[in-house]
């Protein structure tokens, strides 16, 4: 009686599992939103290893947030550069690279991530949240 049981349970067991559909990885629609007090200039974004998801955005002005542009697949942390005037001079500040190795897709969403200046001295940006704005619905 006992091993109709066990047998019972583990079939039942082995019969509910069903395999979860994995999302789309992308495409991903990400816009920057300039949290500093200084204008980000020749914004360029790369949100992973892909050929194709690095896009210059241009100019944001403080405060201001860029329009959305289109990725095959994006990341919670990205590649983020900008020239950023101080005393008169452009200079390069960037989040520096990253890896995505272990990092779960954002998938098919739009979103933004609100970049601030972390360190002057060091010259670096930091995204200090990737806010989900709404689904993305591909017509």
């Amino acid at each position: 009686m006992k091993k109709l049981i066990v047998t019972s349970l583990l079939i039942l067991s082995v019969l509910a599992c069903k395999k979860k559909e994995l999302s789309p990885e992308g495409p991903t629609d990400v816009r920057i939103r300039n949290k500093s007090d200084l204008t980000f200039q020749n914004v360029i974004v790369s949100t992973s290893e892909k050929t194709g998801d690095t896009v210059t955005i241009g100019t944001i002005p403080n405060g201001s947030t860029s329009d959305y542009f289109r990725f095959t697949k994006a990341y919670p942390k990205a590649e983020i550069s900008a020239m950023i005037n101080v005393n008169g001079s452009p200079v390069k500040f960037s989040t520096g690279s990253v890896s995505n190795t272990y990092m779960q897709y954002i998938g098919r969403d739009r979103i933004t991530y609100e970049v601030y200046i972390s360190n002057m001295t060091n010259k670096e940006l930091s995204i200090s949240d990737v806010i989900e704005d709404e689904a993305l619905v591909l017509k």
